[in-house]
């Protein structure tokens, strides 16, 4: 398991289920298939991201089966 968190405003609850949904994005400029191309890759692999809201911003969380 592998952990990334940030330190921003977090991305907003009713956001949380849509964020690997491809090409959704809250961006001006932003494309939308990051998120979407990482799980991707990890379920490919056999592994899965679970994103979490932490009162200091958001975490990633990579599981590795």
């Amino acid at each position: 398991m592998i952990d990334i968190e940030d330190n921003g405003p977090g991305i907003p609850q009713d956001l949380l289920d849509e964020v690997f949904i491809p090409f959704f994005t809250t961006k001006r400029d932003g494309s939308g298939i990051g998120l979407s191309l990482s799980r991707q890759i990890m379920t490919a692999h056999g592994g899965d991201i679970i994103i979490e809201r932490r009162p200091t911003g958001t975490r990633a969380r990579l599981v590795f089966v």
